[in-house]
């Protein structure tokens, strides 16, 4: 993901739980560890920009992508929010409960958003 102030997108992730890969990590860029199975790398627009034929997007008037992680809990959901807000983040909607899923999320200071949901049971089809 471009970001536009590395030290401050790591200091971000970090307050809301994910922790930095020092291994993969140095002043352009920052692999940071959601999970054991997921990682995502924070990279300057110059350094993005080296992997890309297109330019950053302006999040500001455009969305890039929706990450969507699947949370243990609802409370697990509320916790991640809490603490992107906490650390300079913002939501767009408030948390919904679908019956089969509840969701929330957030946005990062570079507009990257994420959508948390808890799946309570599969759908009726």
């Amino acid at each position: 993901m471009p970001v536009a102030d590395l030290p401050r997108a790591v200091a971000f992730y970090e307050a809301v739980g994910f922790s930095r890969d020092a291994e993969f990590s140095n002043d352009e860029a920052a692999w940071m560890v959601v999970s054991e199975h997921i990682r995502v790398m924070l990279l300057t627009h110059a350094k993005f920009v080296e992997f890309s034929p297109k330019p950053v997007c302006d999040t500001s008037k455009a969305l890039e992508v929706l990450h969507s992680l699947t949370c243990e809990s609802r409370e697990r959901v509320d916790e991640l929010v809490r603490r992107a807000i906490a650390a300079g983040g913002t939501t767009i909607e408030e948390a919904q409960d679908y019956g089969f899923m509840y969701h929330h999320g957030f946005v990062d200071p570079d507009g990257h958003c994420w959508g948390l949901n808890h799946i309570v049971a599969t759908p009726a089809a």
